[in-house]
């Protein structure tokens, strides 16, 4: 009989797991909270070959047809002008772009949306899943991909806790075809990074919302990274319109007024107009690094828990993909019944 597996969390890790546990003779199943499919998370994405490693090698899809490329490294003086460039190829998508790619290659009948997994607990020979609605299931393995703010994690790994790193993110995008000429041709080609006092700032180029590649008609993705002291300066700015403090991040155009004016009295400062006019909602994260990697449960082999390498909102959300291919290899190790001549 196929290994039954419980996915819990259909975002890239999840449907990364899902995809080369279902490729490998098992019977996967995702259990996604979200009731609609996923979109616009994460914005851009630095891809390395093993976040494209399943859509390439096994999902019939071409590096072009998920990736735009930049063919410089480019660092700007405060006033604008060029500091320092030099030629290096790079490749970039957006979560949006892998996760719809992801999505079009498994099941829409096993990913099943509207599924919170509110609870889970292991027996001799299985482990009982159990969801929002009240309903339960069994698997033989459940991966818990769930997210930062994980209920997996937390009941199975509950000694890795957040902390803060000093500094958060904000982040945005913005049409190639708003940006004034020079604007767009400076961008363009390049990964561009800024240096300023407390901060720095990185910008290029990722596909369109539909997954345009063409230049004019992609987005253009900006991250500001700043540092903020802990405390009350930290929880005002976490702090959103509707009058709700958030740990992790704010939804995008969830800041408040007087913390996005803050940032723009830091842009005067630094002696050049930017274009955040210009720009859609920008939401302000702090980084929260979670040391460690995926692993499976001590003295349990049917629960394995996703845990992030990297802070969890820096511009690498390529390294959850990566992570997510490596955890599937240690998962079919972990899985019950396993054919040893599976891949």
């Amino acid at each position: 009989m196929m290994p039954r597996v419980a996915v819990m969390g259909g975002s890239v890790g999840g449907l990364t797991a899902a995809l080369v546990l279902r490729d490998a003779g098992c019977d996967v199943t995702v259990f996604e909270r979200s009731s609609a499919a996923l979109q616009a998370r994460g914005a851009g994405i630095a891809a390395l070959e093993a976040t494209l490693r399943y859509l390439t090698e096994r999902g019939g899809r071409q590096v072009a047809d998920v990736c735009s490329s930049t063919n410089w490294i480019r660092f700007l003086r405060a006033d604008g002008g060029v500091r320092h460039e030099q030629r290096h190829r790079y490749l970039f998508s957006s979560w949006n772009t892998i996760y719809r790619s992801l999505l079009g290659l498994f099941d829409p009948a096993r990913y099943l949306l509207g599924r919170e997994v509110t609870g889970f607990s292991p027996s001799a020979d299985s482990v009982r899943v159990t969801l929002a609605d009240g309903s339960a299931t069994d698997a033989d393995l459940l991966v818990c991909a769930d997210g930062v703010s994980s209920l997996g994690r937390a009941r199975l790994l509950p000694e890795v806790r957040p902390s803060y790193s000093g500094y958060v993110a904000w982040r945005g995008t913005v049409p190639e075809q708003a940006l004034p000429a020079t604007t767009r041709e400076r961008f363009g080609d390049a990964i561009t990074y800024q240096v300023l006092k407390d901060s720095h700032i990185l910008v290029y180029p990722i596909p369109g919302l539909d997954g345009a590649l063409t230049p004019g008609e992609r987005l253009v993705n900006f991250v500001w990274y700043v540092n903020v002291a802990e405390g009350g300066e930290l929880d005002d700015l976490m702090t959103g319109q509707d009058g709700i403090h958030r740990a992790v991040s704010l939804p995008p155009g969830a800041a408040r007024q007087s913390a996005v004016a803050a940032m723009a009295r830091r842009r005067a400062r630094c002696g050049r107009r930017g274009r955040a006019d210009r720009a859609g909602p920008v939401g302000a994260r702090p980084a929260r690094p979670r040391p460690g990697a995926a692993r499976p449960v001590p003295g349990d082999r049917r629960q394995l828990a996703v845990r992030r390498h990297v802070p969890a909102r820096r511009p690498t959300a390529h390294l959850r993909a990566l992570r997510a291919g490596k955890l599937a290899s240690r998962l079919l190790s972990h899985s019950p019944g396993r054919d040893p001549s599976c891949p």
